[in-house]
């Protein structure tokens, strides 16, 4: 070990960092009663649990009761909580439903309630909706880009005939499985690379 490294610890400090595991939130994107995204979440979180790669968190928006953006001065304690747990995070998971060809009101409010938390991230969209959300999640990548949040390619799209009982009970395919870990495998391999520009 040369002089350099016993003095600063290199060598144990690069190890250190590198064993640390990343922080993912798992995005809940829907605040209104009734609403399906916390089942899909849930399926989500379960799944990469298991993986043990890196550590998932369901973060549901509607727990920060966030102002809309121009209605408020700043202030309120959600916006501030809002702004420390996506700076805590590494990448993301977006649980997206459609609303009227695009995501909710709510998920756009809490994207534009921050900027710089969400720069030089990853994140993967799991949507679901009549077409599987296809629609939301195209409108969801464009803001995203702006951001500064690559999103990655693998994208599973869940429909409401056919993932979900009476349009109200998720039970999802079996097919599932391989696009949510493959979008995992995507989300963790940029969100470690991204952490570098940071």
């Amino acid at each position: 070990m040369g002089i350099i490294e016993k003095l600063f610890g290199g060598s144990k400090h690069k190890e250190e960092k590198t064993m640390t595991k990343l922080n993912i939130g798992i995005i809940l994107g829907s605040t209104r009663q009734g609403r399906l995204s916390p089942q899909v979440g849930e399926w989500v979180k379960a799944i990469a649990d298991k993986r043990e790669d890196a550590n998932y968190e369901i973060v549901d928006i509607a727990e920060f009761k966030l102002p809309f953006l121009g209605e408020t001065d700043g202030q309120e304690p959600g916006i501030k909580a809002w702004s420390e747990k996506l700076a805590s995070l590494d990448g993301f998971v977006f649980i997206t439903q459609e609303y009227n060809h695009s995501i909710t009101g709510a998920l756009k409010n809490a994207l534009d309630l921050a900027r710089v938390e969400w720069n030089n991230k990853a994140a993967g969209i799991v949507s679901y909706g009549s077409t599987g959300g296809a629609r939301a999640a195209e409108h969801l990548r464009g803001i995203l880009g702006e951001l500064l949040v690559a999103d990655v390619r693998t994208h599973p799209t869940l429909s409401l005939f056919t993932d979900f009982e009476n349009g109200s009970v998720f039970k999802p395919a079996e097919l599932h499985l391989d696009n949510v870990n493959g979008m995992l495998d995507q989300v963790i391999a940029w969100s470690g690379a991204l952490k570098t520009l940071r």
